[in-house]
């Protein structure tokens, strides 16, 4: 009984013929948003539709997207991770400092550092039953302080040596047009959605989402479920670090704090409910490219700081929520 033997019509899969309004918006309105904030910036700004400018963009996030795939799976299961932002500033100090012995071991490192607390954070939601918020936030004040320790009180900087094979691709572009983290986001984006959508592992996690009592009840692993995507939300925030050390050539001990409330941001402005059982990886990719695109603008507009972008996306963020409290309001019941 390690699957569910019959497959859960859920939102993964996509017989979508006769789909209401509703659920088009829900699905697919970030995506409409930023087209619509593509076009206008198109009209309104020199040079922001160029190459150029948008592969910045979208390499520019290719680390807050990696983190908001890993965390679209924990939602999905109603669960939150507050250790993504500590696992991902974790993860590239370790990098940095394990760059020294080469780029296996500056990849290898983090995975395994930060996986594991990925892992501890499943095993203890999963099998001793504590909540997500207050499991997460433990680790994320383990992931702290394990840093910190790492890194001398944050005393001491770990450079990345020059030449190392992870710089030069996370550098390089494909053409010399479509950036290195960019293919590599789409890669995992697209393994992530074919596993959430079309494989019965996402179908259970679907399932415990939905209705965890249920699940158990049609034979779903729910432990093994849940324990399984805090791990990936943890090798996630891993390999996020390690691609940003490579990018920055350092180990920056500040770099990426708060960043998990972006991550959750995103994952909620794509489409899924942080109540569970519903959410699309598609949708978490373009809810980081919209935070990222309205970033961008406001950089560029003169006179507007970027703690203004703060501003916009949390008023943004509270309104997709409510629209989502309507949409599902309106959803019948099956």
């Amino acid at each position: 009984m390690s699957t569910v033997t019959e497959r859960v019509p859920g939102p993964g899969s996509e017989s979508s013929r006769g789909v209401p309004v509703r659920e088009l918006l829900q699905r697919h309105g970030a995506l409409l948003v930023l087209a619509v904030v593509l076009v206008a910036a198109g009209v309104g700004l020199d040079g922001f539709l160029t190459a150029g400018n948008l592969n910045h963009v979208a390499v520019g996030s290719a680390f807050l997207a990696i983190l908001a795939l890993g965390m679209t799976f924990v939602i999905v299961t109603g669960g939150i991770d507050l250790s993504v932002g500590t696992n991902f500033a974790l993860g590239g100090v370790l990098a940095a400092w394990a760059s020294q012995y080469g780029s296996l071991a500056a990849l290898a490192l983090p995975l395994a550092v930060c996986g594991a607390i990925g892992l501890l954070n499943g095993v203890l939601i999963a099998r001793a039953r504590l909540a997500p918020f207050i499991t997460t936030l433990a680790t994320m004040l383990g992931a702290w302080g394990l840093m910190l320790s790492v890194s001398d009180e944050g005393n001491t900087t770990y450079l990345v040596p020059d030449g190392a094979v992870l710089t030069s691709l996370v550098h390089g572009r494909l053409f010399g047009v479509i950036g290195y983290p960019l293919l590599l986001v789409l890669v995992l984006f697209v393994i992530g959605g074919i596993a959430l959508s079309r494989t019965g592992w996402g179908q259970n996690v679907y399932a415990v989402g939905g209705d965890e009592r249920s699940a158990a009840l049609m034979g779903v692993p729910v432990a093994r479920t849940k324990t399984a995507v805090y791990t990936v939300s943890g090798l996630c925030a891993g390999a996020a670090g390690v691609l940003n050390a490579f990018w920055l050539g350092s180990g920056v001990t500040i770099f990426g704090i708060g960043i998990e409330l972006q991550a959750i941001s995103a994952v909620v402005i794509g489409g899924t409910l942080l109540s569970g059982g519903y959410g699309f990886v598609s949708g978490s990719f373009v809810g980081v490219m919209l935070l990222a695109v309205i970033q961008n603008i406001i950089n560029t507009i003169s006179g507007l700081t970027s703690a203004f972008q703060e501003v916009v996306s949390g008023v943004f963020l509270i309104v997709v929520v409510l629209a989502q409290s309507r949409l599902s309001r309106s959803r019948p019941r099956a």
